[in-house]
């Protein structure tokens, strides 16, 4: 039977490149995000909803599985990054950030592993957080993203050492600034200078850590930088 992975935040960026990837590598593709389009591919579900809502990441897999009978891989890639003062933060910033990193995260993937229990060789998940968690900067004061990318590199090596057991792997990739929609040109030279590399990160070399992850069987509760040497230091 063929293999099934959802990806969130799957409508741009990086979300879309892992679309593409998952369905390179022979998946079909469960993709979520508020505002997604179906697709014409009839291998790829759209399921749109905003999974900061509780219930929305439980019903996002449940219509995978009505859909294609099975799920093997989830990739958390939905995020909402705000950097500020932290005493300028808001209740409602506080809310949606941690709505989409944490409520979306631990209701989308309790579902998501119940249905991998089902699996003979059960399945894969994959966080996409940040390399601000490590090395953070004065520039650019993001405690939220901290706090709850922070959550997410932290319960991937948890949930790693629960499921070893059962055949389930949960790994991260820790980007740095990657170009995407959501950094306007004129911010560019600004972000890259926050890399010892040099340059932003492009989102094929997001996508291509999390596949080498899929496939790296071996390997399991690793947090992969993928960010220029951010966290290394400057």
């Amino acid at each position: 039977m063929k293999k099934v992975a959802v990806i969130t935040g799957a409508s741009q960026g990086i979300g879309a490149g892992l679309v593409s990837a998952y369905r390179k590598l022979g998946y079909a593709v469960v993709a979520n995000s508020r505002n997604i389009t179906p697709a014409d591919d009839p291998e790829v579900l759209a399921v749109a909803g905003d999974i900061a809502e509780p219930g929305v990441g439980t019903q996002v897999i449940e219509q995978g599985l009505q859909a294609f009978g099975r799920i093997d891989a989830l990739v958390n890639n939905a995020g909402v990054f705000l950097a500020k003062p932290f005493t300028e933060y808001t209740d409602e910033e506080y809310e949606q950030i941690a709505g989409v990193n944490l409520r979306g995260f631990f209701d989308i993937t309790r579902r998501a592993v119940e249905a991998m229990l089902e699996n003979e060789d059960g399945g894969h998940v994959v966080n996409i957080t940040t390399s601000f968690v490590e090395h953070a900067y004065t520039s650019v004061p993001s405690a939220l993203a901290s706090l709850t990318k922070g959550g997410l590199n932290a319960v991937v090596k948890s949930l790693a050492t629960e499921y070893a057991a059962r055949g389930i792997r949960f790994n991260a990739v820790s980007p740095g600034v990657i170009r995407t929609p959501m950094h306007p040109e004129e911010t560019h030279a600004f972000l890259a200078a926050l890399h010892p590399i040099g340059r932003l990160g492009e989102i094929e070399e997001i996508v291509d850590a999390v596949t080498y992850l899929e496939n790296a069987k071996f390997v399991t509760g690793e947090v992969l930088h993928v960010d220029g040497g951010q966290q290394a230091g400057h």
